[in-house]
């Protein structure tokens, strides 16, 4: 196999994710109960068997740092596999990070100090399930010089990504940044664009020479547009090509090929950006329910993560005196260890160490670690951050009025807590 040095940025500010990203950077941002956004990014590396990578942060990067140090010190470098974590450095000037073609630009040296055949480029902060490994063949089988890889999304969305124009062989002959006008939609289908998905595979020499012989900041706004002409540039049809179980199949010891070991097939089609915090909602919701969009439960194709040392959790069922039943249960949820719930979750996301108290309820929430809700609460579509204590009684997501006086509200209408809103236990 070539030799592939990954790059997953992981500098995002996530400014429409605040107050999430109050104290964290974007990939450090928790996700579907014990995950991070970037754990996503590194389990599609590591299951494609690409063990080179190189995380770029850099805003509030600590809680990534700790997470990554204390997670993913999984590599071996005796037989040449990585992960580092590099911080910006100043090495060309004194600017930060610009875009993310001027933060490879920043570390070039890198490259020439590993000299791979190819180097792909990666966002920490998207969630999805992809094999590397077939981008890279398609890249080699065209012949190109840089392969995007691309997404069908509503044109309504378009002015969110860049959209790409393609030939009938793929070959992308156009290319508009985040578009708000004379958007090119897909021949025949005047309803959806081709959307990037912030993949890009380069081979190095056309990298290096691209980035030493100009200085654009962003490969999508500026680079990707400037070469149409000059270089071989194709796009990567994610759904049609990304089909994670063939890969499975190959790598299984006994060589068995049974139907019974395929993976859902909508894993290999599910990308979302969790750039707001209606789509961050939005993506914690497909993980539940009987039949979910996004599956964490294959075993084929693990998500890993920094597991949290906590026991199982516990669900209660008792008579009090009062003659008043309580009943701890979960339905359509997540719920991540260390939870104690004595009230009632329906379609939620519990993080570690969660407590929802008696007579309490639960509906459409991400609750994030180390949060006890209250006896007799009730909260419904909600994003609760860490360390709160919210009293016996409180309501939220029910009064869109009284909720935006102290708390962040979405146009969707989920409310969201910021981390220690809620200090002591009424």
């Amino acid at each position: 196999m070539k030799d592939v040095l990954a790059f997953i940025m992981a500098g995002g500010r996530g400014e429409r994710l605040m107050p999430l990203t109050m104290d964290r950077t974007k990939p450090a941002v928790p996700f579907g109960g014990i995950y991070r956004l970037i754990d996503f990014t590194l389990t599609n590396c590591v299951n494609s068997g690409l063990y080179k990578i190189i995380i770029l942060p850099q805003y509030k990067s600590q809680s990534l740092n700790e997470h990554l140090e204390d997670g993913w010190n999984i590599f071996s470098h005796k037989i040449g596999h990585f992960l580092k974590i590099v911080p910006p450095q100043q090495r060309t000037g004194t600017d930060w990070y610009r875009g993310t073609a001027d933060c490879i630009r920043q570390n070039l040296y890198l490259i020439e100090r590993y000299r791979p055949d190819y180097a792909l480029i990666l966002s920490g902060d998207h969630i999805y399930k992809m094999n590397y490994k077939r981008f890279l063949k398609y890249h080699e089988e065209k012949g190109a010089d840089i392969t995007i890889s691309l997404i069908e999304v509503p044109v309504e969305s378009a002015h969110q990504f860049g959209v790409a124009e393609v030939d009938d062989d793929f070959r992308i002959r156009g290319f508009q940044e985040k578009p708000k006008k004379n958007i090119k939609t897909i021949p025949g289908d005047s309803t959806h664009v081709l959307a990037s998905m912030g993949i890009y595979i380069f081979r190095t020499k056309t990298l290096l020479d691209i980035l030493k012989s100009g200085k654009e900041d962003d490969f999508g706004r500026d680079i990707i547009p400037r070469l149409l002409d000059t270089h071989r540039i194709y796009a990567f049809a994610y759904g049609r090509e990304n089909r994670i179980a063939d890969y499975i199949y190959e790598t299984l010891d006994d060589g068995e090929r049974s139907l019974k070991f395929e993976p859902k097939t909508r894993d290999s089609t599910y990308w979302r950006d969790v750039g707001t915090l209606d789509a961050y909602w939005n993506a914690n919701m497909d993980l539940t329910g009987v039949d979910p969009y996004f599956n964490l439960y294959g075993r084929l194709w693990p998500v890993h993560t920094n597991q949290i040392p906590a026991p199982p959790a516990k669900f209660i069922f008792a008579n009090e005196r009062s003659n008043e039943s309580r009943v701890g249960k979960a339905l359509d949820s997540i719920v991540a260890s260390g939870c104690i719930v004595s009230g009632i979750v329906r379609n939620c996301v519990l993080s570690y160490n969660v407590t929802v108290r008696s007579w309490a309820t639960v509906d459409e929430s991400v609750i994030l670690d180390n949060v006890t809700v209250g006896r007799y609460s009730r909260i419904k579509k909600a994003i609760v951050d860490k360390h709160n204590i919210i009293p016996p009684n409180t309501e939220i997501g029910f009064n869109p009025k009284e909720d935006a006086k102290h708390f962040t509200v979405t146009p969707r209408g989920i409310v969201v807590v910021p981390k220690g809103y809620f200090k002591e236990e009424g």
